[in-house]
């Protein structure tokens, strides 16, 4: 078998990337000779090009591309096995990393670390807050093993699985017209001046979904980055919002607002976990997501029934 090292593949990932062999080396920090060797040298041990040499860069050949699919997934595996490894010399006995929407971390993900951790208490966890396309795509791109989304943002070529429900509100300043409302539908709110969320976020998405299907589109009068940004300014009577429920329920106690039932179907929202391939994962990520997997069915059975 011929010899291929990971520093070779680490800089053909670069090449890859950059399409550029000067740009690779700054990226790697070697001199742009020693670049330019390692991968005459890789070519002539395979016996085939790999590069289209261009004035302004380079491309990759047919065998560069089959090359490039196989270096990325040795490169992950490779991260993986040191992520799981690296840390038993602190005591630490596995690596998780999430990534999750800011639904999730609210609402669910302090109950459910809390009691894995419980559990599992040498197991490290990362996680970092994104919306739920930034959570995909990062799963996608092997930057985290578990990633938490709303139902209703495609995950095509990832393993989904189902994780939580929530339900969204319409919430109003208690001085609104609408603040005496027990119950409503999006139909009757969307007259009024809405906060909503930033434009990449899932729940912007699924309402301005909503409201095109009313053929009315929402009169967004301000968009900000977080659910207690949203929660400030209808505290301050600057328009009403559509939030989860037990979000809200976060701020309520210091913030003079009032929450009110979602009528529309739409409201009551699925809560996704995605994974690149169940059998990639590690020992500890899989048993982060069958904790997870778990944890709706577990608040289940703590309800009694009525």
């Amino acid at each position: 078998m011929r010899r291929i090292d990971f520093v070779t593949l680490k800089l053909f990932v670069a090449i890859a990337d950059e399409r550029s062999l000067t740009k690779a080396a700054e990226r790697e920090h070697l001199a742009l000779a020693a670049v330019s060797k390692r991968v005459s040298d890789l070519e002539n041990q395979l016996g085939i090009a790999l590069l289209y040499r261009q004035p302004k860069g380079v491309e990759l050949t047919p065998a560069g591309h089959a090359l490039l699919h196989h270096a990325r997934n040795m490169m992950d595996n490779l991260a993986q096995m040191n992520a799981d490894l690296s840390e038993f010399s602190e005591g630490v006995k596995g690596h998780v990393r999430i990534h999750a929407n800011t639904s999730a971390v609210i609402e669910f993900l302090p109950e459910d670390l809390s009691a894995f951790t419980r559990l599992h208490p040498q197991v490290k966890i990362d996680l970092e807050e994104r919306v739920s396309s930034e959570a995909i795509r990062a799963v996608r791109e092997g930057l985290t093993d578990i990633g938490i989304f709303a139902g209703h943002v495609p995950a095509d070529e990832l393993q989904v699985f189902n994780y939580r429900h929530d339900r969204l509100v319409l919430v109003t300043p208690r001085a609104h017209p609408l603040a005496e409302r027990s119950r409503i539908s999006l139909h009757e709110a969307v007259s009024y001046d809405f906060i909503g969320l930033q434009q990449d976020a899932s729940l912007h998405g699924l309402l301005q979904q909503a409201a095109r299907h009313l053929g009315t589109p929402l009169r967004l009068r301000i968009q900000v980055r977080s659910f207690e940004a949203i929660c400030r300014m209808i505290h301050t009577g600057m328009g009403i919002g559509i939030l989860p429920e037990l979000a809200v329920r976060t701020y309520l106690p210091a913030l003079d607002v009032q929450v009110i039932a979602l009528d529309d179907p739409w409201a009551r929202r699925e809560l996704k976990i995605a994974v690149r391939s169940l059998e990639a994962l590690s020992m500890t990520a899989r048993q982060m997501l069958e904790h997870l997997m778990s944890s709706e069915q577990r608040e289940a059975s703590m309800v009694e029934p009525s």
